[in-house]
Order: structure tokens, then sequence, then C-alpha cells
């Protein structure tokens, strides 16, 4: 008679001392299996951890002879007494290594081919053919405890919100393509022959509206979408926590997100989180780091010298900065031990993938300021005077090492945090288990492209500006700063949210800085405007990224760790089901469309 597997008393991982001498009932999957010359040992897993089945020949022969039988990944139910381990045996490792379960009955559920690579706590398999065999993948422990990880904070996420007198509301997922930055994923409709739906790359619009209908504080955990080319570490479909609130300043939405974020770091690391986070501008951020989402956890603070490097004869410095750019430099304590392969080769080459013509650097040599004698590199382009005045700039010390880069501030800023990370990296100075929160603000509400001489917004469009630069708007659109922020977290951004535009008149005039005529306006976003016009409350909020926030919280170096079935990151093509896919003609015709490859070149 088989088992009743629907009847069992507990998960592996909850058997314990204080169930020696009962009775159990186990199900879940054989991860290894011990002959010891008659007597079976079987290691039986499942989504709560791992115990031990001993398989006895002289007192169940036929459970005995059944174990024979298993190999691993073998899917089983067992039903036998728990008993203490001889003190030899004890798996300290385990939450379940004190006891052992002494089987009477076991049945075989289903039977599992050699599986294509070991499921084990280190993967061993490359990603693809995990992702292809996701489904096993996913028995691995630690994307068990991953997947886990995220429905607690999940779960913790929606208790809290609904303590603070949030509503979560579900907002449409066929609505109307307005893109704006990344691509559209187009619908099409089948009732409206050649009409498309789009999938949302967010629910900004209709977190607005909801605003507009009195619901003065939403909440969703919502899927979102974009078709942008695969690069970095993004999905095209992703998870977001996404929140509104009305009647607020950017502080109220502050203080909400930091209340969570301090909650979720005691739930997952029983780390109590100092609140409120550190502000950092903008500017400053761009200053000092390079990058507006700076990782505060180790100095290697950026600093201008174009002042002090536009005296000398080199014209890697002097040209740029006659062409309007600028030149920064990092100071590297110790940095002088550094080996000229190590700079000249791997460093160098290393900026150069990021399009930097050239690393320039020196070293100070071992004489006590003020007498600090720069070596090597660009050192002989320094008289005595410039020497002393970088020493000073930069509060060099012997045995520093100092890397500069002139050219565009774009430019600047973008080789510069790269290689602030990457020393960082090599030379150690980044802290284990430390959690640096910090929020940024007071971004420019826009960007100027020379190239094609037109202004785009660097959040969105429906993001308000400063009360103080309001007039900006008329006189200089890129010197009006924006009511935004955003929040990060060890160098990676959580995710930004910013004060909307409440007013008609205010979000028309957004829309012509980024060269939208009236009509154009109307047909993308008339409903919008429209709801502006009535009595629409000052509101703002944020969109947090949940699968990036959970694959800090369990120490991931990708989102696809934190994600149960995520696409290739170089192809967005989901190995299990082989998707995107070819569809059938009939389904064309219903659809009403024609597919026109491109040539082949």
């Amino acid at each position: 008679m088989p088992l009743p597997y629907n009847q069992r008393t507990c998960y592996c991982g909850q058997v314990g001392p204080r169930l020696i001498g009962q009775s159990v009932v186990l199900v879940g999957w054989v991860a290894v299996r011990r002959d010891h010359g008659g007597m079976v040992f079987i290691d039986l897993r499942d989504r709560e951890g791992v115990v031990q089945l001993k398989f006895n020949p002289e007192s169940d022969p036929r459970a005995h002879e059944a174990a024979g039988r298993l190999r691993t990944e073998f899917c089983i139910a067992v039903r036998g007494e728990v008993a203490r381990r001889p003190a030899e045996m004890v798996n300290p490792s385990l939450s379940s290594g004190e006891v052992e379960v002494n089987v009477h009955e076991i049945d075989i559920l289903s039977a599992c081919e050699t599986p294509k690579f070991e499921i084990g706590e280190t993967p061993i398999a490359n990603e693809e053919l995990r992702l292809k065999y996701r489904y096993l993948d996913l028995r691995r422990p630690p994307m068990q405890r991953a997947l886990i990880t995220r429905h607690r904070i999940t779960k913790l996420m929606r208790d809290y919100f609904d303590e603070h007198g949030f509503v979560e509301i579900e907002t449409p997922f066929l609505t109307k393509s307005t893109p704006e930055g990344a691509r559209d994923f187009l619908v099409p409709s089948r009732i409206h022959p050649g009409q498309f739906y789009a999938l949302p790359q967010s629910p900004q619009l209709f977190k607005q509206l909801l605003m507009m209908s009195g619901f003065d504080r939403y909440v969703q955990i919502v899927r979102c979408f974009r078709d942008e080319d695969a690069r970095g570490d993004r999905q095209p479909e992703f998870t977001q926590l996404d929140l509104e609130m009305s009647f607020i300043q950017p502080q109220d939405v502050m203080n909400i997100v930091e209340g969570l974020l301090a909650r979720i770091m005691k739930l997952v690391h029983n780390v109590d989180v100092p609140t409120p986070f550190p502000r950092m501008s903008y500017q400053q951020a761009m200053l000092d780091y390079g990058i507006d989402r700076p990782d505060t956890r180790y100095d290697l603070r950026i600093r201008d010298v174009s002042d002090v490097v536009r005296k000398t004869d080199f014209k890697v410095f002097r040209t740029p900065l006659e062409a309007g750019g600028v030149c920064r430099a990092i100071r590297v304590p110790g940095g002088a031990e550094m080996s000229q392969r190590e700079i000249e080769k791997d460093l160098t080459e290393f900026v150069k993938g990021s399009g930097a013509g050239g690393l320039p650097y020196l070293k100070v040599g071992q004489a006590s300021p003020p007498d600090v004698k720069f070596q090597t590199g660009v050192a002989k382009f320094f008289s005595p005077e410039l020497t002393r005045e970088l020493e000073r700039a930069l509060q060099l010390q012997p045995g520093d090492a100092v890397f500069f880069a002139a050219d565009t501030e774009d430019n600047v800023c973008r080789y510069l945090s790269r290689l602030r990370e990457e020393i960082a990296r090599r030379r150690g100075l980044i802290p284990e288990g430390q959690w640096n929160f910090l929020w940024v603000v007071d971004f420019p509400m826009f960007l100027f492209n020379p190239e094609d001489k037109r202004h785009y917004a660097v959040h969105h469009p429906f993001t308000a500006p400063l009360d103080e630069d309001v007039h900006w708007l008329e006189k200089d659109p890129t010197r009006c700063r924006a009511k935004a922020y955003d929040v990060v977290l060890n160098g990676i951004e959580l995710g930004g949210g910013s004060v909307r535009i409440h007013r008609t008149e205010v979000q028309q005039q957004v829309f012509r800085i980024l060269n939208m005529s009236e009509a154009e306006q109307q047909a993308r976003f008339g409903f919008l405007l429209d709801a502006l016009r009535h009595g629409p409350p000052p509101h703002g909020g944020i969109a947090l990224g949940l699968d990036r926030l959970v694959m800090l919280m369990i120490g991931a170096d990708n989102i696809r760790e934190a994600i149960a079935f995520p696409k290739v990151t170089k192809t967005f093509i989901c190995p299990l089901t082989e998707a995107p896919s070819p569809v059938s003609q009939e389904q064309l015709d219903e659809l009403s469309l024609r597919i026109a490859l491109p040539q082949k070149k």
C-alpha cells in the first residue's frame, strides 16, 4: 500500500532532537546515497533542508531493498522513527545533524534520469545550462534560500505598507504605448487590426491617476517590461516595488522608504540600519565619485586638478582643457607599491575599455613632505612648484600613486568612476558586511544632447522642478534641478523617484522643452493632461527594484540568482522554454500581421 505522502508530518530541515522517538512521514529528493557495506544512508532534501535516512537490512529488509534502487534526485516518501545519531556521526553543519530517521517504509514516487549537473551548494555547470534545466537548478539549496528570502521580503513589504495606510491596487498590463527611453514591448490587437497595446515599462501614469482619484497612498509589487538592448545585469521583464503618496514633499517619501529598508535589513541580516540615510547632491556625487550612485564604503575620492595641470607642458592635459574639458585625479594611498605591469598593462587596458586613450599616472617618492618627489609616469612634467601645488591639492603622502584623466567632463567621470571601483577591488578596499545607504538628490531635470540639439528628461517628463528653480524652465532648462531622489546601497541604485508635476501648464511647458508638439502631447498623454485639469493633489513616489534588492540581500553578484525563471543576459532568450519562438501562420493571420525579416548581410 503506498505511503500517504500527502500526510507529511514536517519538512526535512525541521527534524531535530525534539522529535526523537516519534514517527515521521517525510517526502523529498535523494541528495546523496551511501552504501556502507549493508547499511544504506540517504540524505533526503526538501526546501527546508536535509535529513539523514538510515536503512537497516536486518530490521527493515523491504525498505532496505528499495533503498538499493535509489539514485540521485529520485523523489520518495518515507515513514520512520527519529533517533539520535551516535556522537561521532553528529553533523553540526545541518539543522538536523544530531538525529537520523530509521526508515521502516519507503515509496518511490518517481525516478530521475542522471541529472545534467550536480545539485549542490556551489553551481558547477555554466549558467546557460543551469537556466535550460532551471527546475533542477532551483532544487539547489542556495536557490531555494534565495526565493524563500524573496518571499519573506515581499511579505514584509505588504505588511509594512498596510501598517502605514497604503492600499495595494493593480494597474493594467495591456496599455497605451508612450515610449520614453527604452522601447515598449508591443502586443498586437486581434479585434483592432493594425493597432497595438504595450506592456508597461512602469505603472507611472496609472499611479499618478490614482492620486488624482483620491487614493492618497498606493503601493504595488508589479511586473514591468522594457525592450532594451541586452546589456549589463538587465532583464526584459522585472519586478519593482511601486508606491505613490499625495500631499507630500521628498522627505516624506524618503522617510517611508528608509523605514522599509531598515526593517528588511533587520529581517534578513539582523542589522540595525541608522536612519535617516545620508544625503548627497547629484553634483557632489559626480565631482567626488564620477557617478550618481557612489559606493561610499571606501574613499578614493576624485579631485579636480585642472588649475594645476593646465600649467604643465603635457599635451594630454592641456589639449582637453583648452577645449573646455576637465582634468581630475584619484589619489591611491600606498599605491606606489603597485607594479609597473599592473599599472601600465592591467589598469591602462581597463580604462581603455571605457574609451580612454590611456592612463597618465605618477608615484610619490618616499621623501617626506614638503620635499615630495614625483616618480615615473608623467612626473617629468611637474616642476618643483607644480609638484608642491599638486601635493597640496591632493594632500599627497610618500608612497601614494596618482591617476589622471583629462577629457570632457562626462568622459572623465566615466573613466575615473570605473577606475576607482577597479582599484578598490584589486586592493581589497571594499569592506565585507558593511551596508552604506545613501540618498542622491537634486538631479538636473534635463540633459542637452548637442548632436540632435534637443533636451532629454533625466528621470522622466513628469518630474517636478525644485520650487526655487522653476524660473529656469523658461530661461535655461539645463540649470533646472528636479525634485528627484535615488536611493543607493553599496554603489548600486535600488530605486528612484520624484515629486510629480501636478499643474497642467508646467507639464505642458516640460513637454515643449522636450520638443513635443501640442499634437504629439495630446496623442501620447492627452488623458494625463485632461486629468491634470481636474483638481490633482501634489504627489510623488518611488519605485524600488525588487530583483536587485533581493540580489544584495542574499549576497549574489547578479539578479538572475534572485529570479525564478530569468532570461540569458546577453540575448534575453529563455533556454528553458526557448522563447522567443516562431508562431504559426494561422496566428499571424488572426492578428493581421505579416513578418518581413531583415535581409541577411
